[in-house]
């Protein structure tokens, strides 16, 4: 059976549920399922590979125990047990004393998860299909869940539900391949919703894992976190399937909770790649934990400001999605932006064409790039281009990693010393965006400007061609009446 096929197989079943209401719904109960399946398979691996090793589930809560016979229990015993046994015992472990880091991963996805499913019937019909069609220990199958995740966010983005946490692919590659992860640097996405960026970094880095040593390097380096439980359980997941078995690292918080005094130097980071969300507000209070000159409620400013942060003085780098709202914007915008030119080298900004994040928004958004240390001297501007034929991206017409080639040969290596003007690319000098009262917001001076001049001057030339046309026409019905009266 097909990914798709049974994703929606799977779907029709809930359909029938009474208690499953919406699409939402439908992916976190999918969503939790997996988790289960994939954790146990997970399981028999370690038991296989780590000498000693012990679940952290009592042994009927492993999936394989209650789950994967197609016989086993299922009706209002099946309901019952999930309602009353499993996830209790679950949820008790991201709190109870002594549990392994293998247990506080399961703990964290299901703190917040809900079985939202009454028939234990239709249930068992889920999880007899999950079971038969998907093995996550065999490299094929495993391979297969970038299908699932993908169809997963499609129907996310369907339902409405995405748009917080959901970067195109194209973008997180291009950022992390411009960022250069090694592996032994530390990475970070604070807003990490379902994992976009970390698995990218893994991506990433697998060239350079050589050994079990690497290996735990490479988990230990990867952090995200995200305050959301749907897309935190699909980003432990989705990270469990991209070689980090144990995501620990993936906290279910929200970052912005913690005052920005209690990060000390145990804390910097030497990397953050992030799509902070835009356009939403902080509940009341959150402000408060940062220090006045930065306080507002716009959760991407308040990222912004925890960002500069984080980074590591003179190694510290970033590269950040934002609208273009932050690049003109005041108050405490412009103290960001201040000190992004005094105490950071914000030497890029790539600016992203309208539609890069449809259907959630037609936003225009940009892509900072900056680095810790030096004070910036100037900012290069590159704006990206729609392909040929191209007005708009779309679901259907989705932006391409290939298209930052263009970016990519312009960039200049990591010195970005042979960079040139080009027809998308230009500098602005940090003194001169000052002088502008650091207004980010630059347009490309090689573009052709349109000169829709003045409504008053517009009637008149309309007027004119009016004129002009109607003595026209009225030159050829005499024309035509002369040549009739010719006849």
């Amino acid at each position: 059976m097909s990914i798709g096929t049974l994703i929606k197989t799977i779907q029709d079943i809930m359909r029938k549920d009474v208690g499953v209401d919406g699409d939402a719904q439908r992916i976190s109960q999918i969503v939790w399922l997996l988790f289960l399946k994939i954790f146990d398979d997970k399981e028999q691996e370690w038991q296989l590979t780590i000498p000693g090793y012990k679940s952290p589930l009592q042994n009927r809560f492993r999936w394989s125990n209650w789950a994967k016979d197609a016989e086993g229990i299922t009706g209002e015993e099946l309901i019952d047990f999930v309602n009353n046994e499993l996830f209790p015992s679950l949820k008790k472990l991201a709190t109870a004393a002594g549990v392994s880091p293998s247990g506080r991963v399961v703990g964290s996805v299901f703190e917040d998860a809900y079985n939202y499913m009454k028939s234990g019937t239709l249930l068992r019909q889920v999880i007899n299909a999950i079971e038969s069609d998907v093995d996550f220990n065999s490299s094929s199958d495993r391979h297969l869940f970038n299908d699932i995740y993908e169809k997963i966010l499609a129907d996310l983005q369907s339902a409405g539900n995405a748009g917080e946490y959901y970067t195109p692919r194209a973008v997180t590659q291009f950022m992390v391949d411009i960022l250069n992860p090694q592996l032994g640097e530390s990475v970070l996405d604070p807003a990490c919703g379902t994992g976009g960026f970390l698995t990218c970094t893994i991506d990433h880095l697998k060239a350079q894992v050589k050994t079990s040593a690497d290996r735990t390097t490479l988990q230990d380096c990867i952090h995200g976190v995200e305050k959301k439980p749907l897309p935190h359980m699909l980003a432990m997941t989705n990270l469990m399937l991209h070689g980090i078995d144990v995501p620990s690292n993936i906290r279910h918080d929200n970052t912005l909770s913690r005052p920005l005094k209690d990060y000390g130097p145990k804390d910097r980071i030497d990397i953050i790649l992030t799509n902070p969300p835009f356009g939403g507000m902080e509940e009341d209070g959150i402000e408060n934990n940062f220090p006045r000159k930065y306080q507002t409620r716009e959760t991407a400013d308040l990222f912004m400001a925890l960002i500069m942060h984080l980074l590591k003085h003179d190694t510290g780098r970033a590269a950040v999605v934002l609208p273009d709202g932050f690049l003109f914007g005041e108050g405490a915008k412009t103290t960001l932006k201040r000190e992004l030119l005094e105490e950071f080298n914000l030497h890029t900004i790539v600016r992203m064409p309208k539609g890069v994040f449809a259907p959630y928004t037609s936003i225009a958004t940009n892509v900072l790039f900056f680095e810790k240390g030096e004070p910036t001297k100037d900012v290069w501007f590159f704006v990206h281009p729609y392909p040929d034929g191209y007005k708009s991206y779309s679901r259907s017409k989705p932006l391409d990693i290939k298209e930052f080639d263009l970016e990519k040969a312009w960039w200049g290596g990591p010195m970005r010393k042979s960079r040139k003007t080009t027809e998308n690319a230009w500098k602005i000098s940090a003194a001169d965006i000052a002088a502008r009262n650091y207004n980010l917001d630059c347009k490309n001076p090689h573009a052709v400007e349109i000169n829709h001049r003045a409504p008053d001057d517009l009637m008149v030339e309309y007027q004119e061609i009016t004129r002009q046309l109607t003595e026209a026409q009225n030159a050829l019905k005499a024309e035509l009446m002369l040549a009739l009266g010719g006849q």
